[in-house]
């Protein structure tokens, strides 16, 4: 029931911010502020993609989990800045600060699971795998054209 009452609450919340902060700061700064951290958070989603990607085929001795963890929180981090309003702007910007990223990693860590799972190796038996096949035209061809015949060939097939 309090996912509910969250997610109804946040645009209240939201809205009250944006009349209190920018009744004090002014409708340009305002906008100024909304669209600037909006731009941030695009920026960082771009990049963010760019840096897992080169992380993950450099060969380092750092487990690859913490690698995408942190570059899931930072791609969480540029979503709330993309969202407009002061709350998820500033629940953004937290999650952008090292030190806290690492705890909120470590605290949901705690309830993740590694199960892994190993290869047993090929079949060590000789015993034949039975199953049917059939000939697959390799040239792409015309859905609504007829069907064609090789040359040579009557029509008449055996079976």
């Amino acid at each position: 029931m309090w996912p509910l009452a969250a997610v109804l609450a946040l645009p209240i919340l939201e809205i009250a911010l944006f009349v209190t902060i920018g009744g004090a700061i002014g409708l340009l700064a305002t906008l100024l502020v909304i669209f600037g951290t909006a731009a941030l958070g695009i920026v960082l989603l771009r990049r963010q993609g760019v840096e897992m990607q080169a992380a993950l085929q450099m060969p380092r001795r750092m487990d690859p989990l913490a690698l995408m963890a942190d570059g899931a929180v930072v791609s969480l981090a540029a979503g709330l800045l993309i969202l407009p309003g002061f709350f998820t702007d500033t629940l953004g910007l937290l999650l952008l600060i090292p030190p806290l990223r690492r705890a909120l990693i470590r605290r949901l860590g705690r309830n993740v699971q590694v199960r892994t799972t190993t290869w047993r190796g090929p079949m060590t038996d000789d015993r034949p795998i039975e199953g049917d096949y059939h000939e697959v035209d390799p040239a792409p061809r015309d859905p609504l054209a007829p069907p064609t015949r090789p040359p040579g060939t009557s029509g008449w097939t055996r079976h």
